[in-house]
C-alpha cells in the first residue's frame, strides 16, 4: 500500500525525535573532516551513523540536537515545499526570535548557512587587493581560504607564548586592513581572550583604522565556562563595521542543517545581508533554530555535560605527560612532541579519528574533539595504547 506524504511526516512523531540516527544526521558528525578534504581535492567516504567509530576530529556535538529542536524540526517536515519567507516557521520569525534572546531589533541580525556565509562576505565586502585581511595563526581558517580565492592580500599574525591569538600584533597590522578576524575563543587552540581585553582591542583598532571590519567569531561561545568571557552582541548592535558571527553548528549540534547568524550594526548587518544568498537558510533549520534559541535550559546541560568530559580527557592528557591549552571549548589542543599525522594514523587503526594537520603546528600538536563521555573513555584506551603509556600513570582518562 502506497504511504502518502501526510502519513509519513505524522508517523514520524515520537520515534523520530528518539531517533539516534536522526540526530546524528542533524549533527553531522564528521563534517569538518570532509570538507577540508574536498577543499584540498580528497573525496573521503564517511561512515554511515551509528558506525563502531569514534569521530572526534571535527568539533560536532555528539549528541545533535536538543528534544525541543528535533521536535520542532519535525513538525515543520510539511512545510520542506515552502521557501523559507513563505513557510509556516520563516526568516521572520527567527529574526524575532534572536533580537529577543539577545535583547537588540531584527535589523540587528543577518543569517548565513552556518556562520562560514557571514565570514566569507566578510571578506568579500571589506577587504581587496588594496586592502588586506588580519588574523591570526593559527586561527580558524575560512576568511583566509576566501582571501586566497579572491586574490587578496591577508596577513596572520603568529599566536603569543600561551597559543592566544596576539591582539597587540594584530592592532598593528590592522592599519590599512579591510577586515579583522579574531576567533574568541579561537579555533583550533581552544584559547581565550576575557571580554575586557576583547573591547579594548576593537577601540583601538577602531581608531587606527576606522573603516575596518572586526569580526568576532564566537562559534564556541556557549561551551566557555570562565566567567571573565561574555560576548561583543552588545558592542556590536552600537558600532559601525564591528560585527559578531555565530553558528547552530556547534553547542545546538546542528552542524547538518547548517545555520548561523551575524549580529551588528544596522548598516554593517545591511552590507552582510546584500551578499547573503538567497533563502540560505532552509525551513527545518529555521525550526530547529527557534526551538533551540528558545531552549536555555538545553545549552546549559550541554555546557556542563561538555565541561565534564573535558576534564575527564585534559586528566587523561596531564596525567600521561602532555600539554593541552587552557581549552575553553569542545576540544583540546594538545602538544603530543610528534606529528599530529603519525598519531592520527595510530588512532585510526582502532577507529579513533581525531584532526586534521594544523600548519605550522602539525609536527607537535594534535586537536581533539569532545565526544560522549563512553567515546571519550575508549578513545584515551586508544590514546594510551598508542602513546605507550600505562593506565594507571594517564590519570583518570587512562583509568576506565
Amino acid at each position: 500500500m502506497a504511504l502518502s506524504r501526510r502519513a509519513f511526516f505524522g508517523g514520524l512523531g515520537a520515534s523520530a525525535v528518539a531517533s539516534p540516527v536522526l540526530s546524528a544526521l542533524v549533527a553531522a558528525r564528521g563534517f569538518e573532516e570532509a570538507t577540508a578534504a574536498w577543499e584540498t581535492g580528497a573525496y573521503p567516504t564517511l561512515s554511515p551513523p551509528g558506525a563502531d567509530e569514534v569521530r572526534i576530529g571535527g568539533n560536532e556535538n555528539p549528541l545533535g540536537p536538543g528534544k525541543r529542536a528535533l521536535d520542532a524540526l519535525v513538525s515543520e517536515l510539511d512545510q520542506s515545499k515552502r521557501y523559507p519567507f513563505n513557510s509556516r516557521v520563516g526568516n521572520r520569525e527567527l529574526m524575532d526570535t534572536l533580537a529577543e534572546r539577545f535583547d537588540a531589533k531584527p535589523e540587528h541580525f543577518v543569517v548565513g548557512a552556518g556562520s562560514s556565509e557571514i565570514l566569507r562576505n566578510g571578506v568579500r565586502i571589506f577587504c581587496s587587493p588594496e586592502r588586506h585581511l588580519v588574523t591570526g595563526l593559527l586561527s580558524y581558517g575560512s576568511p583566509v581560504t576566501e582571501s586566497k580565492k579572491l586574490g587578496n592580500e591577508y596577513r596572520p599574525i603568529p599566536l603569543d607564548d600561551e597559543l592566544r591569538l596576539d591582539l597587540s600584533g594584530m592592532a598593528e597590522a590592522a592599519r590599512g586592513a579591510g577586515m579583522v578576524y579574531v576567533c574568541n575563543p579561537n579555533n583550533p587552540t581552544a584559547t581565550i581572550h576575557p571580554a575586557s581585553t576583547i573591547e579594548s582591542f576593537i577601540v583601538e583598532v577602531q581608531k587606527t583604522a576606522p573603516e575596518a571590519l572586526i569580526l568576532v567569531d564566537e562559534a564556541y561561545h556557549d561551551y566557555v565556562t570562565d566567567p571573565a568571557h561574555k560576548t561583543m552582541i552588545p558592542l556590536a548592535t552600537t558600532r559601525k563595521n564591528v560585527a559578531v558571527a555565530r553558528t547552530f553548528s556547534k553547542a545546538y549540534g546542528m552542524a547538518g542543517l547548517r545555520l548561523g547568524f551575524g549580529c551588528g550594526h544596522p548598516e554593517t548587518i545591511e552590507q552582510l545581508r546584500r551578499y547573503s544568498l538567497s533563502a540560505n537558510a532552509n525551513v527545518l533549520a529555521i525550526a530547529a533554530g527557534v526551538a533551540s534559541l528558545r531552549d536555555r535550559k538545553h545549552i546549559e546541560r550541554e555546557r556542563e555535560r561538555n565541561e565534564k568530559v573535558r576534564r575527564f580527557t585534559l586528566d587523561f592528557f596531564e596525567g600521561a605527560g602532555y600539554q593541552s591549552t587552557d581549552t575553553q571549548t569542545n576540544f583540546l589542543f594538545v602538544n603530543l612532541g610528534e606529528p599530529a599525522k603519525q598519531f592520527r594514523e595510530a588512532c585510526a587503526k582502532d577507529k579513533v579519528f581525531v584532526a586534521r594537520d594544523f600548519p605550522p603546528m602539525e609536527k607537535t600538536h594534535c586537536r581533539v574533539s569532545i565526544g560522549t563521555m563512553d567515546e571519550m573513555q575508549r578513545a584515551t584506551a586508544v590514546f594510551a595504547k598508542v602513546l605507550g603509556v600505562q593506565s594507571s600513570d594517564a590519570g583518570a582518562g587512562g583509568a576506565q
